[in-house]
């Protein structure tokens, strides 16, 4: 059965939530606020429903505070429309962006699209080793270096898995943008170029090589 951590700061909204969950089959664990969310996170929830707007730590905090260490979707539910607001979620580690007032028919169809993208991600799973000692465990989506973890957000390993499965082929930032964060994402691609300037950085750190590759005006590639 697959665990959904709902989290909100209005009972209202999560008691909603949660019962329409609950009749499709899900099982529900809720959380009114930032604090009490955590104390689900070792529960490993399969996806969270992220409401952003909560006092003391909000959402988009919460979210960038998880988000190294849990891989599950995240969908944030919030009554902020404006496209940086947007942007911002989506760069923090959202997988998904609903509005309030919004429509549990949607809101469940999105929560069962990302379930099944995200099964379907861990039916293809393998380990890379990379001929200078590079590994990378594509189940536990985890990459070493000489038994030296280098730690990645999800949306960062997403990346990385997308341009090691299309090896020396080059994309731009738009093409990225939409296999990684989808077609009816809201944000900006430009989210990508900061994705990829940290990916590079923490592996300079650990291995003194970058792995990505730049064509300028054209896009990036992993380097063989």
């Amino acid at each position: 059965m697959k665990k959904i951590l709902v989290v909100d700061d209005e009972e209202m909204i999560t008691d909603l939530i949660s019962t329409c969950l609950l009749d499709k089959g899900y099982e529900v664990m809720v959380a009114n606020s930032s604090e009490e969310a955590l104390l689900y996170i070792p529960k490993s929830p399969n996806l969270i429903i992220l409401d952003i707007n909560m006092p003391s730590v909000n959402g988009l905090e919460l979210c960038k505070n998880i988000r190294d260490y849990i891989y599950c979707p995240i969908i944030f539910l919030t009554a902020r429309v404006s496209e940086q607001d947007k942007i911002n979620g989506f760069s923090y580690g959202a997988d998904d962006y609903i509005t309030k007032p919004f429509s549990l028919k949607e809101l469940t169809a999105r929560v069962e699209a990302h379930l099944r993208r995200d099964e379907r991600s861990k039916n293809n799973l393998s380990i890379m080793t990379l001929a200078d000692g590079l590994i990378i465990n594509l189940s536990s989506r985890k990459i070493y270096f000489e038994k030296i973890e280098i730690p990645f957000s999800k949306k960062e390993f997403d990346i990385i898995e997308f341009l090691i499965a299309n090896s020396g082929q080059v994309f731009d930032k738009e093409q990225i943008y939409e296999k990684i964060w989808g077609y009816d994402a809201l944000g900006d691609s430009n989210v990508v170029k900061e994705h990829i300037r940290k990916i590079r950085a923490k592996f300079k750190d650990v291995t003194g090589k970058e792995y990505i590759d730049t064509s300028w005006g054209v896009g990036y590639c992993w380097k063989n």
